[in-house]
């Protein structure tokens, strides 16, 4: 998990603001799959939303599980809205 300074924080938030969310959080939780789908995720697109459909009152804790599992960076949680970010682990061998 990388720390980010408030400008990349608006940087990101800028740029995941026309993203749909791409995993949602439903009646059955943070379940395994859930945690794979974000990753999977993460290693497509870097930057990406979670909406929280159910256990809106957990949000927060449910969406530090899935950053410390997924080795990804809490951008913002805005609403129902979690913002995550992991940096590429492509090498620059071209």
């Amino acid at each position: 998990m990388i720390e980010l300074t408030s400008k990349q924080r608006k940087e990101l938030e800028k740029a995941a603001h026309d993203l749909q969310p791409v995993v949602i959080v439903g009646g059955a939780g943070v379940t395994d799959g859930v945690v794979k789908m974000v990753d999977n995720s993460l290693t497509a697109h870097e930057l990406i939303k979670i909406k929280f459909n159910e256990y809106k009152d957990e949000k927060i804790e449910l969406t530090n599980k899935i950053c410390e599992e997924t080795d990804a960076t809490l951008v913002r949680l805005i609403g129902n809205v979690a913002i995550l970010f992991r940096e590429s682990e492509k090498d620059d061998e071209n």
